[in-house]
């Protein structure tokens, strides 16, 4: 399939940009929307942003809505919602569909279906109380990271390195969701990898002087590096792309997704998330990979709003 979209910008009709929500990734989702909105725009697409809020619904009963851009990250935009409300709507929308918007979200049971599959992620458990953490650091040992289950930017995660830490760090992420992870910590380098209509665009190489690529790492910070090459082999490269490629086949994505992947002192590949609305904001990495293949952000833009008409239109 074609990275570059060949049909007509009015060929979409009439696009409503979903970007905003109510989750705890609002102010990413307004910057990734109103970049996305300005580039359709641009292009001479007939579209118009939609922060979405109490009256959505009353919006989309009242616009004229011939498709939807979704960037609405994290939950009500990323989980199946949004997908599944749409879809009774009639509204063909980028990006996954119900079932692979879910179960992406639930980093536990992406974590269980790899699992099923032989396909390697680091071990971990789920903390409900003081008695899992001690549990998880007597099985798992340390360091540790934790993370909330359905949060995505890096929100609520920490490393740990022993017990106190860990309770300290389930507390925390507990208030963000009330099913927390915690997983071995794997000591590399950490690589994000794009996948775009079918194919796997250049591996990121990620740097950070930061314990892990959190938050700050990715929305704020300038001392955060890319890497584009990645600075693998050609033949780790290859693996890489390769166990990318099944990891979302394994998940059910569609359109576009940028999965997690960290590599151990023995060069061994782990995987931890699949997201299924990355970030389309000036730090972001989908539209970074997508320069490296040759696609500037409009044409970026353009391809994922195209796979909507492909695969659901």
């Amino acid at each position: 399939m074609s990275l570059h979209s060949t049909l007509d910008p009015k060929t979409f009709g009439r696009v409503a940009v979903l970007f905003g929500g109510k989750s705890a990734e609002r102010e990413v989702s307004l910057k990734s929307g109103n970049a996305v909105l300005g580039a359709l725009q641009a292009a001479g697409v007939d579209a118009f942003g939609i922060d979405v809020g109490d009256d959505f619904l009353a919006r989309l009963n009242s616009e004229k809505i011939d498709r939807a851009f979704i960037v609405l990250h994290g939950r009500g935009g990323e989980d199946g919602s949004m997908q599944g409300l749409l879809e009774c709507a009639g509204i063909p929308y980028t990006g996954s569909g119900i079932l692979a918007s879910a179960l992406a979200m639930d980093k536990l049971r992406t974590k269980q279906v790899w699992h099923s599959l032989g396909l390697p992620t680091p071990r971990h458990a789920v903390l409900t109380s003081q008695a899992d953490c001690e549990t998880a650091a007597t099985e798992l040992g340390f360091p540790l990271i934790v993370k909330p289950a359905h949060e995505g930017s890096s929100i609520g995660m920490a490393k740990v390195e022993n017990v106190e830490a860990l309770i300290a760090a389930w507390q925390d992420a507990a208030r963000y969701d009330s099913q927390v992870l915690v997983e071995q910590w794997i000591a590399g380098p950490e690589y994000t990898i794009a996948v775009l209509r079918g194919e796997v665009l250049p591996p990121i190489g990620l740097g950070t002087p930061h314990t892990f690529y959190d938050y700050d790492a990715k929305y704020l910070a300038d001392d955060t590096q890319y890497r584009i090459p990645c600075g693998l082999s050609a033949d780790k490269e290859a693996e890489l792309k390769t166990l990318t490629a099944r990891a979302c086949e394994a998940v059910g994505t569609q359109g576009w997704a940028r999965a997690d992947v960290m590599q151990d002192a023995s060069g061994q590949f782990w995987l931890l998330e699949v997201n299924t609305v990355p970030g389309m904001t000036d730090h972001s990495l989908v539209p970074m990979a997508a320069r490296a293949a040759g696609l500037d952000f409009q044409q970026l833009v353009l391809a994922i709003l195209a796979d909507s008409v492909e695969a659901r239109g």
